[in-house]
């Protein structure tokens, strides 16, 4: 299992958002084909056919919880868990 799967894995398990590395929550984002805008310390992200956009913010060096329970829920609802190099 490669980074990404551990951590789409360790995402959608729910039991760590708080562990979260926000650099690779960001590249992860990326990977799986979402579009990044930078506003001062916003992140936002957005797809094509994804209705929700995902704005994240840094806490240290860790995404915060509340993000990351976003972005799991957009994964779940889109079935973008798959390959992330597709």
């Amino acid at each position: 299992m490669g980074k990404w799967e551990k951590l789409i894995t360790q995402i959608l398990s729910g039991l760590s958002d708080a562990n979260i590395p926000f650099s690779d929550l960001c590249q992860l984002l990326r990977r799986l084909g979402f579009e990044e805008r930078i506003r001062g310390s916003h992140h936002i992200f957005r797809k094509s056919g994804v209705e929700e956009k995902i704005n994240l913010q840094q806490d240290g060096q860790y995404a915060k919880p509340y993000q990351v329970r976003q972005v799991r829920k957009v994964i779940v609802k889109y079935r973008l868990g798959g390959d992330p190099d597709e």
